[in-house]
């Protein structure tokens, strides 16, 4: 039988996803609440830890535990100072911050990574890092799709620098807290998804292309139906088309992703005449932190 070797944990804004990982990079048992950092009370880390690891913890009291993603930010358990680009997994590892979890065990937070681009604009991330080293690329991009879409470069197996968009947080604003709510009509189409990425290819940007969604309901070149996904097509697809401005000749990319999220950057790469291997998030999570677990 295989042991326990790592708990390895996921602490996000919103989201605490714990695993229990074998010696064989295997997922023994895993739990998953709504505990985020936000939902956590001002002390209550350790509280939320000992109800939903407490088992974990005390069967196994030699393990290593890892903790990643905003519980290292200032608004989480401690603060564990970003880690600048170009990174390694070996860099990651010597920044991680030990925090006593009580009982005189120490675990350890990844902390996230920062870079500035060629102009000096600054970028942060947290918890993207470990799925980054989760995709296991020696040269290529990870695109990690999400509320802040993250766009990793790996060079030699380094982290070399990222860029950030705001396509989901776009999105849901778009459709929540502008005119083009009023527009939309359920259940979604998917038609509209490839009207907004031939939009994304088209002059005059980003807020001119919105509002032809309304424009083409109005006069009847689309329906309400495809308003929602028009705009997801549209966003992505103009994220794409700057990313690959900002990373030419990209010819490796990993997409960490599942779902619809995934399906529809797979199509609109494709769009580009580009293509990508897929990996699911907690797939990269653990083969992440498994790279930056203390040895010995």
């Amino acid at each position: 039988m295989t042991k326990p070797a790592l708990i390895g944990i996921d602490w996000g804004t919103t989201r605490f996803r714990a695993y229990l990982i074998d010696e064989a990079g295997a997922v023994m048992d895993r739990v998953s609440s709504d505990d985020g950092i936000m939902a956590v009370k001002p002390g209550g880390f350790p509280a939320v830890l000992a109800i939903r690891c407490g088992m974990w913890l005390a069967r196994h009291p030699d393990i290593p535990v890892l903790m990643a993603g905003m519980v290292g930010s200032r608004n989480g358990w401690v603060e564990a100072p970003y880690r600048a680009c170009p990174a390694s997994s070996s860099d990651l590892s010597q920044a991680m911050m030990p925090i006593d979890i009580g009982n005189g065990r120490i675990a350890y937070i990844v902390p996230g990574l920062s870079t500035r681009d060629e102009a000096g604009a600054p970028d942060v991330l947290r918890g993207e890092e470990t799925l980054a080293l989760g995709a296991e690329l020696h040269d290529g991009v990870v695109i990690l799709p999400g509320t802040h879409s993250k766009w990793i470069r790996i060079e030699k197996g380094l982290m070399k620098g990222f860029s950030t968009f705001m396509t989901g947080e776009f999105y849901a604003t778009l459709l929540g807290h502008t005119i083009l709510s009023a527009l939309r009509k359920e259940p979604d189409h998917p038609t509209g998804f490839e009207k907004g990425l031939r939009a994304a290819e088209r002059g005059g940007g980003l807020t001119h292309q919105a509002f032809a969604a309304r424009t083409a309901v109005l006069l009847g070149d689309m329906t309400g139906e495809e308003v929602a996904p028009f705009l997801s097509g549209l966003l992505i697809g103009a994220e794409i088309e700057n990313a690959c401005a900002l990373y030419p000749n990209t010819s490796t990319i990993t997409l960490i992703a599942e779902g619809v999220i995934a399906e529809n950057y797979k199509t609109a790469l494709k769009a580009k005449g580009l293509t990508c291997n897929v990996k699911t998030p907690e797939t990269a999570f653990i083969k992440g932190l498994l790279q930056l677990t203390p040895k010995g």
